[in-house]
Parts: C-alpha cells; structure tokens; sequence
C-alpha cells in the first residue's frame, strides 16, 4: 500500500497502471466507513499475491485529484489500467464483495498448494465478533439489525460512548422500530443508573412503605437493566403491570417488550420445515406478560 499525493501521482498510478492494475482508494482520516474498509483492501492487496496494486489517497489533502476522478463520496474505490479507470464502487463493502469486485479484473497469484482448502470459520472472540459488526455497521448503516446487535454488543462489553455513538444514527426511529426502541430504554436506564439520582437502598423503602408507588418500581427496574439483570428487572416490571396495566403510558410493558427484545438470542439455523425451540427464559416471560396483560 502506498500514499499517493499529486507529486507522485504519474509515476505510481499512471505509470505503473500499464503494467499491473492500480487500486485507489479514496479516504479521510475523519471518515469512519474509511477505517473499515481500509483494512480489508491492505488483506486483499497481500492475498492476491501482488496481482494488482493499492495505493491510498487523501481526498482531504489531494483535492485536485480528487475533483479529476469526480469524487463525491468517501470511501471510494477505483480501478485503473494503462493510466485509465475501468471500474469502480462506492462505500465499506464487506470484503466478500470486494473479492467479487477483484475479481472481475484481475486474478490472485497465489499458489494452489498455498490456498487454504476452506475459509476459516468465523471467531467468536468477543473482540473480534465486535470488529466484524463495526464492518458490517460501515458497509450497510441503514440496516437497523446490524446496528442492533453492534450497540448491543459495545453495551455489552461496557463501552457506554461507543455504544451511544453507534447508536446515534438510528435514534429517530426509536419510536417505530421495536429493537431501536429497545437499545434506547437500555441506555436511559444506563444513564439514570449513572446519575447516581436514584439509589437501589432509597427505592426499596419507597416500595416497602407504598407498593403502589409506581415511580420507584419502574426506576429500579431501570436500575437493574444498567446492571443487565434482566429476569430481576422483568419481575420488577410485572409487579407494576399486575396493578396497572396502562400505567404512565404503558411504560411498564413498553420496557418488559424491550427486555425481551434485548436478551432474545438469534435463532439457529435449522433444517428445512424444523422449527428452533424459544429461548426457555424469553418464553416463560412472554407468557407471564401475556398472562398479565390479558387477565
């Protein structure tokens, strides 16, 4: 990979197009989508065994190059050979898409002994589960179950202000799409629990000499959510429904249906016409919730 500004421009790009494919890439430092796809260029460029070049641009800095090519967004990628572009693509790609790209327009040296016999499955390292998502989050940021389970993975591994910056895109939708709702009554009840206003020792005496006080139950079940103690939270949550089912504008419910919405574990591939089993906990409560509810 090399850095290409406009005095070595001709010579590495232009020139050097004539006798192998150049890859540029357009980029800037300030550009998220940009350090996810980066990455996965410097990966391929290696794995092709040097059957075509990657160079990077600064679009910030090389502006006179990047008004020649007509750059209008960042990340953008283009291909050149004999000193003109012969494809290109907009945006963070996954990297299997990039391959699908390459590949139209150049082939790998990579010896057959050396190829693996089957890619690699997929790391379950928390780490690396959390890159995989930020890529994914990069190639496609309107897609709000990718975004879902990345906040809810950064929430998980306690990195609040990633979680919230991650999340902020998908905040407008929070009052029409149930999972965006969910993240969004986690991370109020991480910031009331980080307030430090209300405390669990205050509540319980709140609730011991009133249990109608409906306040307290709701904060401390908000608490309990800071804390990802779910089934405690959600038991707090019915004690509320079970006297008022429509309390506070059904917050109660809103937030138990947040709760499960979060804890609820991706279904398993199955065979065809085999349906995966419910989560045994998530089930249990989505009874008691309709138990409650509809009494």
């Amino acid at each position: 990979m090399i850095d290409v500004t406009i005095e070595n421009f001709e010579s590495e790009v232009i020139a050097d197009s004539a006798n192998i494919p150049v890859l540029v890439d357009f980029w800037a430092p300030w550009c998220g989508p940009c350090k996810a796809l980066g990455p996965i260029l410097e990966k391929l460029e290696t794995a092709y065994g040097g059957a075509f070049k990657l160079v990077k641009i600064n679009s910030d800095d090389e502006q006179q190059i990047a008004q020649a090519f007509g750059i209008r967004s960042i990340p953008t990628v283009i291909l050149l050979k004999d000193g003109q572009p012969v494809d290109g693509f907009m945006g963070a790609l996954p990297e299997g898409k990039v391959r699908e790209f390459l590949d139209k327009h150049v082939v790998a040296k990579v010896a057959e002994e050396d190829a693996p016999a089957e890619e690699a499955p997929a790391s379950d390292d928390p780490a690396d589960v959390l890159e995989r998502l930020q890529h994914d989050v990069a190639a496609d940021p309107s897609n709000d179950d990718t975004r879902f389970a990345y906040v809810k993975a950064l929430l998980n591994a306690d990195r609040i202000d990633d979680a919230k910056r991650a999340f902020e895109p998908a905040a407008p939708k929070a009052g029409v799409v149930r999972r965006v709702d969910a993240l969004k009554r986690w991370l109020d009840a991480i910031d009331l629990a980080a307030g430090g206003t209300a405390r669990v020792e205050d509540l319980d005496a709140r609730i011991a000499a009133n249990k109608r006080d409906f306040d307290a139950r709701f904060a401390r079940a908000q608490l309990l959510m800071a804390k990802r103690q779910w089934v405690p939270a959600m038991d707090e949550l019915l004690e509320i429904l079970m006297r008022d089912k429509a309390w506070n504008d059904d917050q109660a419910r809103k937030t138990y249906i947040a709760i499960l919405e979060i804890i609820e574990a991706p279904r398993p591939k199955v065979a065809d016409g085999q349906i995966p089993p419910d989560d045994p906990t998530v089930a249990t409560y989505r009874r008691r919730l309709s138990s409650v509810v509809l009494s």
